[in-house]
């Protein structure tokens, strides 16, 4: 007798399996990963096999059966991943195996369906027949007509006149065949730069691609883990497509996870016109039948290389060879819903386990890349171009009234504007003001759902809450006094647009923010028209400064810069740093060079003036030893637990509860900091709880232990209670 040892697909935390299922002997042959219906108390859920074995505790006469098994299964290196990914994050299993599922199996089982086609065939009976004179009815004479010149799908048949009940009756008399042939959705993606060339390495690039090379020759053993330090304009994405080249080379298959997919259709166009059907592509924004398709072709061996964001890190590519993480400092690779994962991690943790050459790149390391990993450093430009020089703009100089923009940026844009080249313009806000205020009496426009302002948005003429959604109509007046005196402060993505379309006009303005990119595609289209531009600026918010290559900018100007460093975050340095030196490097890729311009009240700040210099060593070094004295990450491990609930009396209490217990679990060298107030959102109070630990494996269990058995207390239903480690 075989059992099953399955984990269902149930989010409680209070349940603790996996639960052992006896399978019939037509279930034999089912392996870890496995998807199936089981019996689970009243009801039946789905369950995935996480082990085999074969006897149970339990007497046989005590197991129950599964009801089905679904489709083909995961393997099972995912499995213990997805696992993994629930201990380490301090998850449930359920919610950690949903991760490598494939796309569309949920609670209610799995929605998504192959996609077939039906295809006939003229046999030679069916020539016989036509040529013989021998009785056939119109549209049956009309298809065999048709199949003459080959085989047909059911679809083009039936433009003349055949459907499927004449096939049928065709079929019957052997005067064709049928067969079903699986067709795969695949996704369409604007070609953004694509180019199915393949330049000339330089010697840089060249070194960087051998060490790649190396690593996956390695024995095992020996490290296969690199961080490529490349400055912008480097080459590092063709670096990426000559190591992927080299994993194919060996029969191996690769993974390249980017940022967010659409702010790298350039990188994806790119792989998709060098590596063809080979490649395959996962994200969120693909229909659910197309993800489901692009998995099974991954899963079939049909495609061997995936490129995607986070989740991609789960796709089952085959004989896995090479992991590629671009952008690597990006906080985006990062969960923020449980099981809250860093993808950076997850991709360490399945290389490790499977020997798989792991390559993290990045013009801006983190310090824990940079302290922990060996370095293949392409500090030029490609084509022997310079770096473009960086001029700081001190605001708190400049004359308030010439707005947003510094009059030596307007000035620069309308170099651009003569010179018919390209500019890209950022501001890390969207909307059109982030306040609204009565001059009369100070009244301030706030979300009644969240502890936050509206932002105005003037195209929508509403005011929007850019946490719950919430939004309510551009008022004329003051509610309280009546004064018409509204004062919007401050700008946004849609303001700067408005005025650089006003003043430079008629040179086209594209707009890159989260308000137009909403669509299927967005992110794609309006690259694709900034690019197709002869003259252009693009605005918009940090998604304008992540990877793009456009040779024809001669300008990048950052508004606000500093705008991250008022946040009580102590990776805010290194954010600022890394914001402006990828702004900066979208800037003087083509011949004509190009400049920088970063507006600030702070241009003093370390990670401003090093960003100006393009000095990531510089800034990496005083960073470490600031974090050092201060013991943050690399020096120690964060982890945060947030408590969530309606009534604010209610969180406090379950939340000092939490902080006793945690106490006298944790161990004696954790700080232990809160609870402490976040702001309101959604109509949920939340408090907050953070550990700085030396010991992480240890604390992460004490979080887990405690959490689990807190959150099993029905008297706590009514307080959420969810675990990040390592907050970003």
């Amino acid at each position: 007798m075989t059992i099953a040892k399955v984990e269902p697909l149930t989010t409680s935390r209070s349940l603790r399996g996996p639960f052992d299922y006896r399978l019939p002997s037509e279930m034999a042959d089912l392996d870890v990963g496995s998807v199936l219906w089981v019996p689970f108390g009243r009801r039946r859920t789905l369950g995935v096999v996480v082990g085999l074995a074969e006897a149970s505790d339990l007497p046989p006469e005590r197991l129950a059966e599964p009801l089905e098994a679904l489709g083909s299964g995961v393997p099972p290196e995912l499995i213990r991943l997805g696992l993994w990914v629930a201990k380490e994050y301090c998850s449930t299993p359920a919610r950690g195996l949903q991760l490598v599922l494939p796309p569309g199996t949920g609670a209610s089982g799995q929605r998504v369906r192959p996609r077939t086609e039906l295809r006939a065939e003229i046999t030679a009976a069916g020539r016989s027949a036509l040529e013989g004179g021998e009785r056939l009815g119109a549209r049956q004479r009309a298809a065999l007509e048709a199949l003459r010149a080959g085989e047909m799908s059911a679809r083009e048949l039936s433009t003349v006149g055949a459907d499927r009940q004449v096939l049928r009756r065709l079929e019957a008399r052997s005067l064709l065949s049928t067969r079903s042939v699986r067709l795969f959705r695949r996704s369409t993606h604007p070609s953004v730069g694509a180019s199915g060339g393949r330049p000339q390495l330089i010697e840089e690039q060249m070194q960087a691609v051998a060490r790649i090379v190396a690593a996956l020759d390695a024995d095992d053993g020996e490290p296969r883990e690199l961080l490529l330090h490349g400055v912008t304009g480097s080459g590092k994405t063709e670096v990426y497509l000559a190591g992927v080249e080299a994993a194919l080379a060996q029969g191996k298959g690769a993974i390249v996870l980017v940022p967010e997919i659409g702010l790298a259709p350039q990188a994806v166009a790119r792989f998709r016109a060098r590596l063809g059907d080979r490649f395959a592509v996962l994200h969120s924004a693909l229909s659910p039948g197309e993800r489901y398709d692009e998995w099974q072709r991954l899963r079939n061996g049909e495609a061997s290389v995936c490129v995607g964001p986070r989740s991609a890190i789960f796709a089952p590519v085959r004989d896995l060879g090479l992991i590629i993480v671009d952008e690597e400092h990006e906080a985006s690779y990062k969960q923020d819903s449980d099981p809250c994962y860093d993808a950076r991690a997850v991709a360490r943790q399945r290389a490790t386990e499977s020997g798989v050459t792991l390559v993290s790149g990045t013009a801006t390391p983190r310090p824990e890349s940079w302290l922990a990993l060996p370095r293949v450093e392409m500090p030029h430009r490609i084509d022997g171009r310079v770096m473009p020089p960086v001029g700081v703009l001190d605001m708190c100089a400049a004359d308030p009234r010439s707005g947003p923009l510094h009059p030596v940026t307007w000035g620069a844009l309308e170099k651009v504007q003569r010179a018919g080249a390209k500019a890209i313009v950022m501001v890390n806000r969207r909307g059109f003001s982030p306040w609204l205020i009565c001059r009369s009496c100070g009244r301030n426009w706030g979300c009644p759902r969240c502890d936050v302002s509206l932002i105005v948005h003037r195209e929508a003429e509403a005011l929007v809450c850019h946490h719950c959604a919430y939004f309510e109509p551009l008022p004329s007046a003051c509610f309280d006094c009546g004064s018409t005196t509204l004062s919007q402060s401050g700008a946004g993505t849609e303001q700067l647009e408005s005025l650089i379309m006003e003043r430079l006009a008629p040179m086209p303005v594209f707009r890159l923010d989260s308000d137009t990119v909403s669509g299927h595609g967005a992110h794609a289209r309006i690259l694709a028209g900034f690019g197709e531009a002869r003259s252009a600026v693009l605005v918009g918010t940090q998604m304008v400064a992540k990877g793009h290559d456009f040779p024809e900018v001669t300008l990048s100007a950052i508004i606000d810069a500093d705008a991250t460093l008022r946040f009580p975050d102590f990776r805010a340095s290194e954010r600022t740093f890394a914001m402006v030196a990828q702004l900066a490097g979208r800037s003087g890729r083509g011949k004509a060079g190009g400049e920088v311009l970063v507006q600030t009240l702070a241009p003093e700040e370390s990670s401003i003036v090093h960003a100006a210099r393009h000095d990531a060593a510089g800034f990496l070094e005083e960073e470490i030893e600031r974090r050092r004295a201060l013991h943050y990450p690399p020096f120690s491990h964060l982890v945060r637990v947030v408590l969530k609930a309606e009534a604010e009396d209610r969180v406090d209490e379950v939340a000092i509860k939490l902080a006793d217990a945690l106490s006298g679990a944790l161990p004696k060298d954790t700080d232990l900091l809160g609870p402490a107030p976040m702001f309101r959102v959604r109509n949920r109070h939340r408090r907050r709880l953070l550990m700085k630990a030396d010991r992480r494996d240890v604390t992460i269990a004490a979080v887990g232990e405690t959490v689990e058995r807190l959150a099993s207390d029905r008297a706590l239903r009514d307080v959420a209670i969810s675990v990040d480690v390592d907050p970003q």
